[in-house]
């Protein structure tokens, strides 16, 4: 649903950084045990570190699974030569941070994008619909073999549309604990859909890592008031874990000049977002948003 033209203008005008920060703090900031908001990146090109897990990623990464369901989506349409000539620029201007996922069948176009790419040059993120701990196990040696690596950065657990998702996932959880303990992984968590799961794995110990939905127009979010969902993020960073941004663009849905910046600077100005992933299907959306995230970050250090 598109929002009303006032709150839209509003976001563009030189006021909407400092009044979208001020709007979404909560109760949380006021305890000093908190991690306290991130400071500005210096450019579209930082390294983020996600939460306390030591894990650094690029400040933009690229998302794999645009309309990605049935182990295919419109990155893996575009074939394997062409999504590798996408992964390629992506590396070439500084994103080196990669969201797969076994839904989206993005894992072995990955692999060959990759080739003869050092492992410490980029990150990979992906995730598992498993519940029990014999799947979630089978999953992770597959997705090993079909991203050709020995150790996955971060797995999510994917789609918790419940509140109290731990019941049902506790199998795999419980091996996601041991994989990290030997090393498979690098860190575990969770992307959500819906308000109650994302709440629930704000406090959530297991989760080191969430992707969360977020925009300025509340589009394909876990609630229309991205207030609401910028309260969650902040919780979840103050606890110290990583907050990774998606549907930054409202999944495509965002697409003039003025609403691409405004929602850009809404998420960098929150302080709570680590990272987000665009779903980039070309190099010159690559080179698009990274111009746009420089400015944004221009915008919000000029009106500080």
């Amino acid at each position: 649903m598109t929002p009303p033209v006032h709150r839209r203008d509003f976001l563009v005008q030189a006021s909407a950084a400092t009044a979208v920060i001020a709007a979404s703090a909560g109760a949380a900031s006021a305890s000093s045990s908190l991690v306290p908001k991130s400071s500005l990146p210096t450019s579209a090109t930082d390294k983020r570190t996600l939460g306390k897990t030591g894990i650094q990623v690029s400040l933009i990464g690229m998302g794999t699974g645009s309309v990605g369901s049935g182990q295919a989506s419109n990155q893996t349409r575009l074939g394997v030569k062409d999504f590798a000539k996408v992964v390629r620029h992506a590396l070439d201007r500084g994103v080196a941070f990669f969201d797969v996922a076994d839904q989206y069948g993005s894992h072995v176009y990955l692999r060959e994008a990759l080739k003869g790419v050092p492992r410490d040059k980029y990150v990979i993120q992906t995730k598992t619909h498993a519940t029990k701990l014999a799947d979630a196990k089978s999953h992770l040696e597959r997705y090993r073999l079909e991203l050709g690596v020995d150790q996955i950065d971060i797995l999510l657990l994917h789609c918790m549309t419940k509140g109290g998702w731990q019941q049902e996932h506790a199998g795999a959880m419980d091996y996601l604990r041991k994989a990290k303990e030997e090393g498979i992984i690098r860190a575990h968590g969770t992307s959500c859909h819906g308000m109650d799961p994302l709440r629930t794995s704000a406090k959530e110990p297991f989760v080191e890592i969430d992707l969360a939905r977020i925009n300025p127009e509340g589009l394909i979010m876990d609630d229309k008031k991205p207030d609401e969902v910028a309260s969650q993020l902040e919780e979840m960073h103050g606890a110290g874990k990583g907050v990774i941004g998606m549907k930054i663009l409202g999944e495509g849905r965002i697409t003039t000049p003025e609403r691409k910046d405004a929602s850009l600077r809404f998420v960098l100005g929150l302080g709570t977002v680590d990272s987000f992933i665009i779903g980039f299907e070309s190099a010159e959306q690559i080179d698009d948003i990274v111009k746009r995230t420089d400015d944004a970050i221009a915008f919000l250090k000029g009106h500080a």
